[in-house]
């Protein structure tokens, strides 16, 4: 067991170049619909592309990465990242775009299966939550780094240009990442049935589902609405990095604090009805009430974010969820489905759309609750048993 600073760092990678592109689209809206001539719903499409192609892989990423072994799978789950933006850099066209963020759905389906696998070889026990929030903090640096600087690379190279400055350190994660990963491995039989969730991973999985609805939902059209409030392509990108940092403050700080807890579905349950709120608060900003966009961007990072790494820690910890890299995939299935189903929705009424997402997370809350009785029953019963 170990859990070095280069182990730290290459999780947290694994986890935020795959995702890199998804803020990459809520920055960069405004440009990209420009340059590419297609109406602002289609935004929505880019996003269901990657996100839905990694919604399907993911019913397999939990045994492929089992049979490959952390090493190999760490270094596909890079490699293809590389691939993605080599793409996006030379492929014309929207289509082309489509093609290209569709190959990094392989890396974003990879990614939580691998990782969790990585922890549960090279970290002892009493660490794993801590590590789990740290390295599922990876996705907001992705947010915060696309935020504070993919503006400023865009104004000098072009969005396009912009994106292929990510092929630096991708190549260099390619390169040395799977170095951290154990060198032998045993290798499983690929089984290519997709192995049934229990009662218990289901709802997790379909909260899972409503929350990547919202977030989806939400980053990819922030860009464009507040553009439309009359914001700069500079203050959108502060925009998207404030909430990278809150999420990644929410991750680190609240992901070891609700493995302290009898059951963290309550926590899901309050940090899901925060984000109800701080969705309102989103819908409204005006172009003389800049405050409320902050305030729903910032209260968004600091709420919904974390629920996935909450999720996540949930899994590892409880083995009534199902075995780590199985159920980590099709956590992330449920997860990233909903990313491809949200920015769609949200496109066909856009301007008038935001009672969707609030719709969803609330249901979320209702599943949280359903979720948290189950697992009660689940407790009691153990504890009859004795």
């Amino acid at each position: 067991m170990t859990n070095t600073p280069g182990l730290r760092v290459v999780l947290t990678s694994a986890m935020a170049l795959p995702m890199l592109i998804f803020y990459a689209v809520g920055t960069l809206g405004p440009l990209m619909v420009a340059d590419l001539g297609v109406p602002t719903p289609w935004l929505g499409w880019l996003i269901t592309s990657t996100f839905g192609f990694a919604a399907l892989l993911s019913l397999w990423a939990g045994p492929l990465v089992n049979w490959l072994g952390s090493r190999r799978a760490l270094a596909l789950l890079f490699w293809s990242t590389v691939g993605s933006y080599s793409l996006l850099a030379v492929l014309p066209g929207f289509g082309g775009v489509v093609l290209a963020l569709a190959v990094c759905g392989i890396a974003q389906a990879l990614a939580n299966p691998v990782t969790n696998l990585l922890i549960a070889e090279r970290v002892e026990p009493r660490f794993k939550a801590a590590v789990v929030g740290l390295k599922q903090s990876g996705v907001q640096v992705s947010a915060l780094f696309a935020g504070a600087l993919l503006p400023t690379l865009a104004a000098n190279l072009g969005w396009r240009g912009a994106l292929a400055c990510l092929l630096v350190p991708a190549v260099l994660l390619a390169v040395l990442g799977p170095r951290v990963a154990p060198g032998r491995h045993a290798a499983k039989p690929m089984r290519f049935n997709v192995v049934r969730p229990c009662g218990r991973l289901g709802l997790l999985m379909s909260i899972q589902l409503c929350v990547g609805i919202v977030l989806s939902s939400f980053v990819t059209f922030l860009g464009v609405f507040a553009a439309g409030q009359g914001m700069s392509t500079t203050a959108i990108g502060g925009l998207v990095a404030g909430f990278g940092v809150m999420g990644i403050v929410a991750r680190t700080v609240l992901t070891p604090l609700g493995a302290r807890m009898a059951d963290e579905s309550w926590l899901l349950l309050a940090l899901l009805l925060l984000a109800s709120l701080a969705l309102w608060l989103t819908s409204q900003a005006t172009a003389d009430s800049h405050w409320l966009l902050w305030a729903g961007a910032l209260g968004m990072g600091l709420t919904a974010v974390a629920t996935n790494a909450i999720a996540m820690s949930m899994v590892l910890r409880d083995p009534g969820f199902g075995a780590p890299a199985p159920s980590a995939g099709l956590l992330s299935a449920g997860f990233f489905a909903g990313f491809a189903l949200g920015p769609p929705l949200f496109g066909l009424g856009f301007v008038r759309a935001w009672s969707m997402p609030i719709g969803v997370v609330l249901l979320a809350c209702v599943l949280c609750l359903v979720l948290t009785r189950l697992r009660q029953r689940f407790a009691a019963g153990l504890q009859g048993g004795k």
